[in-house]
């Protein structure tokens, strides 16, 4: 396994940083603006970049949201172009080596500011609600639901985008506010169709899609948004094996929750207290987590990724 890419120094204009993925702008032969996203190996918990990464995670989220893409092919709109480096400019050969499989080449989009959230099943931030006022985004449920039960039906529960920090669950009323009510009920069916085609297709091998989320952007050139940003990855969604579900527990995800987990040993010996800077992972969590990102990508496309 390779090294760890943990940021990237592109020659490229109006490079900004999330915690994961680093953007860039391009220009396309012909003139066209274009983004280029490239997932790096960083990695955070509880909203705190960690100290090492984990390597060849940039390129499992590249390849799961390249498969999803590819799966919905022309039923819906999406922003990505290419995965292929060659189609980038200005990259030397050496980039283009170090960056094969972690990047994706996208349309430029006006975001929708929602975050567009679909649950099967009641936990998380939902769960947390629930517990506290027995409603998800405003939607009530019935009394006596426990943790990871499935819901009845799938609900759309949008959330603001937040620039940093955690996301903020709001009722669809808040969102109308924000965007219309045409546009909200739009994200609502579309959020919602999407998540029962994928619950399907993974239920098939074994996985549970216990929920996900989206986001949207618009081009003047469309009539409806397009998808943007990853889809279907274990860092946008909660995965779990079907085999091993049980409610009244949390479950175990195809995600990053051995790393949550090691870090919570890490607090309760008072060696961390959740802050920045964060610290550095074992490398047999490191392994275990990756072993984790990859048995999702291999469930669900049916194929092996080699890093």
């Amino acid at each position: 396994m390779t090294e760890a890419v943990l940021s990237t120094d592109l020659a490229l204009p109006n490079k900004r940083s999330g915690k994961v993925r680093d953007l860039y702008d391009v220009e396309l032969p012909g003139g066209e603006e274009a983004l280029l996203i490239v997932a790096t190996d960083r990695i955070s918990a509880f909203d705190v970049v960690l100290s090492n990464g984990l390597p060849g995670k940039g390129v499992v989220l590249t390849q799961i949201s390249r498969f999803w893409f590819d799966h919905f092919g022309d039923s819906v709109s999406h922003h990505l172009l290419s995965t292929d480096v060659k189609d980038v400019p200005g990259l030397t050969p050496e980039q283009q080596g170090a960056l094969e499989g972690r990047i994706m080449l996208c349309r430029k989009t006006e975001v929708v500011p929602i975050e567009c959230v679909a649950r099967g099943y009641i936990t998380g931030s939902g769960w947390k609600d629930y517990q506290e006022s027995g409603a998800v985004c405003g939607i009530e449920l019935p009394e006596g639901l426990r943790n990871s039960d499935k819901l009845a039906e799938p609900l759309f529960t949008p959330a603001t985008k937040a620039e940093s920090g955690h996301d903020e669950n709001i009722s669809f009323a808040e969102g109308a506010a924000v965007v219309g009510e045409d546009l909200m009920r739009w994200l609502g069916e579309m959020t919602l169709s999407l998540y029962a085609r994928a619950r399907d297709y993974a239920a098939e091998r074994g996985i549970i899609l216990a929920d996900t989320k989206f986001e949207f952007g618009l081009v003047a050139d469309a009539d409806v948004p397009l998808l943007i940003d990853e889809i279907f990855t274990p860092d946008s969604s909660r995965f779990w094996p079907a085999d091993d579900w049980e409610p009244g527990r949390e479950q175990q995800s195809f995600d990053k929750q051995i790393v949550r987990n090691y870090l919570e040993t890490v607090v309760s010996a008072g060696d961390w207290d959740k802050t920045p800077p964060g610290p550095e992972l074992p490398q047999e969590v490191v392994e275990k987590s990756i072993a984790r990102y990859l048995e999702a990508y291999e469930r669900l496309t049916g194929t092996t990724l080699t890093l």
